[in-house]
């Protein structure tokens, strides 16, 4: 399904689609906040979705974890490494609880971006970044760009503040040795004038590979200590592309397929897709795009519950064949699908960041 039929997408899905659109709000949310999000394209009357802070994500979060050990064979491109990887289908209760010590810091960022959806004229556009504990310019990042649903915004997965859980997350893993600390970036990925959490077009979403490659990438590059060697006179953004990952929720997810793999396989090598919405290119499409591609694709994680009614049909379709129909993609090395019990909702998506946050940079 292109780009120019996703309002026919939410027609046919009907309210469960804009329910989605809602996406379950994290931590930050207040408990019954309404959210109405407008089709202005349709004769369908506006939705609200009761959204409850944390419903049910302390059954996401358990001391008592169901593990499954796999042996990932991650590569770079001028070396072959085989790192151990331990994907849970529950957080550890440890991995967010809030740190006093050893903690990173957030940053409220305002950067240049451009209307690409409209007449490209420059706009000013927020993000949010996390750096680690101890962040040091004299040392080199990974970074993550982690994106929101068709809902939300740079807040949406709750970078704002101390009890931000992706924080709380980020840290535990650095203080415990799981990974190496990276940086993250939480960004508004619609490339628009308006790119307001409702009431703007939901085709601007299709149009972020050009902000993320045109603006936003250069600027973390430039303001913050990263791989990339911005210094040098020929120094191209897929020269860094193995120290940068994309992943998302929903209509992140799409854009992580759609944008990152199928778009921008360039300038990043790891991806992560968490319950990948509705006209998320399927699998077909990104084999035939990827079919002559040179670049390393280190790693693709997927996740989505099984009662999913919004997107486990769609990110199924989109990325549980690829290894069948694409050389690029193997299971066990470089891929993999996860599937448990759960709906459209971040039980589901903290969960994903969790495992995928120890895959990527390994």
């Amino acid at each position: 399904m292109g780009k120019n039929n996703f309002y026919k997408a939410i027609c046919i899905l009907s309210v469960p689609f804009l329910l989605a659109g809602c996406e379950a709000k994290n931590d930050n949310s207040a408990n019954g906040k309404s959210t109405e999000i407008r089709e202005e394209k349709t004769a369908m009357s506006d939705a609200a979705a009761t959204i409850t802070k944390d419903k049910g994500i302390e059954d996401a979060i358990a001391q008592e974890t169901s593990t499954v050990d796999i042996s990932v064979d991650v590569a770079s491109d001028d070396e072959e490494r085989v790192p151990t990887a331990t994907i849970e289908n529950k957080i550890p209760v440890k991995y967010v609880n809030m740190r006093v010590t050893d903690a990173g810091t957030i940053e409220h960022i305002t950067y240049t971006a451009h209307d690409y959806f409209g007449d490209g004229a420059e706009i000013e556009k927020k993000a949010n970044v996390y750096l680690p504990a101890g962040y040091d310019k004299s040392k080199k990042y990974n970074v993550l760009y982690l994106m929101h649903g068709i809902g939300g915004d740079e807040n949406e997965w709750g970078m704002t503040g101390n009890t931000s859980r992706v924080k709380n997350i980020m840290d535990n893993l650095s203080y415990y040795g799981d990974i190496e600390s990276f940086i993250v970036v939480t960004p508004n990925g619609r490339s628009a004038a308006n790119h307001a959490a409702s009431g703007s077009d939901y085709n601007s979403f299709y149009c972020f590979g050009k902000e993320l490659r045109n603006d936003l990438i250069p600027y973390i590059e430039s303001h913050y200590s990263t791989y990339a060697q911005t210094d040098k006179p020929d120094y191209k953004l897929s020269d860094n592309r193995q120290h940068r990952a994309m992943a998302g929720l929903s209509m992140g997810g799409m854009q992580t397929i759609n944008i990152g793999i199928d778009e921008c396989v360039d300038l990043f090598s790891y991806f992560g897709a968490f319950s990948a919405a509705p006209t998320s290119n399927p699998a077909s499409k990104t084999a035939q795009i990827l079919k002559d591609n040179k670049y390393k694709i280190n790693y693709f994680y997927n996740i989505c519950g099984t009662e999913d009614n919004v997107a486990y049909a769609s990110a199924s379709q989109a990325a549980k064949t690829l290894p069948a129909l694409c050389k690029q993609f193997e299971e066990g090395k470089n891929y993999m699908w996860q599937e448990l019990p759960g709906g459209h909702d971040f039980n589901i998506w903290y969960l994903g960041f969790y495992n995928f946050a120890q895959l990527c940079f390994n």
